[in-house]
């Protein structure tokens, strides 16, 4: 299918857009075909994000949508002068439509491409990354990590003028504040363009993070600051003029309501995520383009066809599972109990990690805070610090990373933190800077220290497991997937197995089946595809047990010294085969004189883009784990 839209349109080597930075007042010419580009590219974006909408694999539409200015002058100043670095860096990887039209007019990808946006295997992921996508110059990676990176980069290029696109959700992470001061002490020549929509995915910081100023903020720091409108192409190229008239680090803050000009998600925090189908043809029939808006009816969401034996066919939302747990702990307590014993906060992740659920019922003790998770990480901390005192603390398992020294910090004051790191492993993770792939580095205190990984396999044991250790002393880590999971049968394939008279035991294993030929060990997400291999197994004669370890780094002496005499011990994981659960599991068996064959399979590569696909694309699907237990059995 060609693409819609005529990206040829765009006037990118003509006079007209070769904007010299002396000159701060745009000419009428200049600023016709400025503003030309911007809403050809801005209704190019409207127009392919849409398609992830349309296919159920989300993205996000307002920022790259919002930034069009700020790039289409970007290009210009790069037509003008060899001086300025031609990348476009962006520290906003949801922003990523902006490198990939900008792939399509520099012809890296053709402009049809574009119409597979997030689509699996499309080279189109939900962030930037480096080497995947022809065209793309760099992975921005989180939030707050483009900036330090950019230094470094005009530290390496002192001879060049570097931008970086910004945001107010950017800004919000410390390490833009430490990229500020060393910019300012080396008088680098950085200039960011940031755009100040006062959204992000929970809201407004205007409302949520009183005293957050991004002009006041920049400016103590040393830079030079401009504001402006950001919808006002002629006082955005005067303080872009303005900002390259000064020696050192300097920045203009665009303020503009996300994004404009699109009715149903203008000034809204829906505009961060993807724009709605209906919305897009709405919008582009008002722009003229009615002849095709019909592009949408033939893209269709992509199911897994394959059907799972020991598991029901109904799923549950254990992210969202884990914040009506904490309710039902809070039920038990009066508010002025609750506020005594518990704070709960979050990092501007509340509709996504299950905490929103405690801030419409129990908002006594919740705190709504911005996206910086080292600081409120160690809030929780700080509130736990008392022994019958309790903080709780909910993110991304990406940003588990993030976090780690203040884990440490909480872990020698003996602090009381319960922290659920949602989006766990790769099961429809949003590519590969979002794998939460490495939980374990959780588990980092010494060996005379105890904080227990928990992982559950189902909705019911999430409830359990919260229900269990809520009031427990020191770290409490739990772990969950953005994918909804099955409810864990019984081998009779009626009973659920963590319902009824079930009581979770922290640090003990839990036998799902037992086995003669040898084991399975999986928890999580993979606990019910390792029980559809194991069942499977079991049909064709080959008697393979299947073990739920849902405290992932305690061992069970008991189980491990009955797997660890069967013939086999398979670990199944979505965690990075290098750091995950198998990487110390053979250890633990060795340390036993234990010798059964051992294998472990978890993430090897990089993503693939879609949702569901990238658990069969890391070779983790049924199939690929029968293939592994037959390989072991021989």
């Amino acid at each position: 299918m060609a693409f819609p839209i005529d990206l040829k349109q765009f006037k990118k080597y003509c006079n007209l857009l070769s904007l010299d930075p002396t000159k701060p007042q745009l000419s009428a010419e200049q600023k016709a075909t400025l503003k030309a580009n911007i809403q050809l590219l801005r209704d190019a974006i409207v127009l392919f994000t849409a398609t992830g909408a349309a296919r159920g694999v989300s993205g996000h539409t307002g920022g790259a949508y919002d930034t069009v200015p700020e790039v289409c002058i970007l290009l210009a100043l790069f037509e003008h002068s060899d001086k300025f670095l031609p990348t476009v860096f962006d520290e906003a990887g949801h922003r990523v439509a902006t490198q990939y039209i900008l792939a399509a007019l520099e012809g890296a990808i053709p402009a049809e491409h574009l119409l597979h946006y997030r689509e699996a295997d499309s080279k189109l992921p939900g962030h930037p990354e480096l080497g995947l996508t022809p065209g793309v110059k760099f992975s921005s990676g989180r939030l707050g990590h483009m900036w330090p990176l950019v230094n470094g980069i005009a530290l390496a290029n002192r001879d060049k003028t570097v931008f970086c696109l910004g945001s107010d959700g950017s800004q919000q992470e410390g390490n833009d504040a430490e990229a500020a001061r060393l910019a300012v002490a080396q008088g680098l020549d950085v200039k960011l363009l940031i755009d100040d929509n006062d959204v992000t995915i929970a809201g407004h910081p205007s409302e949520y993070l009183k005293g957050y100023d991004l002009t006041k903020t920049l400016e103590g720091h040393g830079l030079k600051v401009v504001t402006v409108q950001g919808e006002d192409i002629d006082a955005l190229w005067g303080a872009v003029s303005a900002i390259l008239a000064h020696p050192g680090p300097a920045a203009v803050i665009a303020k503009r309501r996300m994004a404009p000009g699109i009715p149903d998600i203008e000034g809204s925090s829906h505009g961060h995520d993807v724009i709605p189908v209906k919305s897009a043809v709405k919008y582009l029939q008002a722009r003229g383009y009615a002849n095709f808006v019909n592009i949408y009816d033939d893209i269709k969401p992509r199911s897994n066809p394959y059907l799972y034996v020991g598991s029901t066919k109904e799923v549950g939302a254990n992210r969202v599972l884990f914040g009506e747990a904490v309710n039902m702990v809070l039920d038990g307590l009066s508010k002025e109990e609750a506020v005594k014993k518990v704070m709960v906060i979050d990092s501007d992740l509340e509709g996504s990690t299950g905490l929103k659920v405690i801030h419409q019922k129990h908002p006594e003790v919740f705190i709504p805070s911005g996206i910086m998770e080292r600081g409120n990480f160690s809030a929780a901390a700080g509130f736990g610090f008392a022994p019958d005192k309790f903080g709780v603390f909910s993110t991304f398992s990406a940003f588990l990373e993030m976090v780690v020294s203040e884990i440490t910090m909480a872990r020698l004051n003996n602090c009381n933190v319960l922290s659920h790191f949602s989006h766990s492993g790769v099961d429809e993770a949003d590519n590969t800077c979002h794998f939460g792939v490495n939980n374990m580095f959780a588990d980092n205190g010494l060996s005379d220290v105890h904080s227990y990984l928990y992982f559950p396999a189902d909705p019911a044991q999430m409830v359990a497991i919260v229900k269990r250790v809520f009031f427990e002393r020191g770290m409490r880590f739990i772990f969950s997937t953005r994918s909804k999971v099955p409810w864990i049968l019984k081998e009779d394939g009626k009973t659920k197995f963590f319902d009824g008279d079930y009581e979770f035991v922290p640090g003990k294993d839990e036998i799902i089946a037992e086995g003669k030929a040898g084991y399975v060990v999986s928890f999580g997400e993979m606990l019910y595809r390792s029980w559809d291999a194991v069942l499977r197994c079991r049909q064709e004669g080959l008697d393979v047990g299947l073990i739920n370890k849902p405290c992932l780094n305690v061992v069970d002496e008991q189980t491990i010294q009955k797997i660890g005499r069967s013939p086999f011990v398979l670990v199944v994981e979505s965690f990075n085969q290098k750091t995950g659960l198998g990487s110390k599991f053979g250890t633990w068996l060795l340390e036993r004189q234990l010798t059964p064959k051992y294998g472990y399979m978890g993430t090897t590569k990089e993503g693939c883009g879609g949702l569901w696909e990238q658990i069969p694309f890391q070779n983790l699907d049924p199939q690929s784990i029968i293939l592994k237990i037959k390989q072991l059995s021989q």
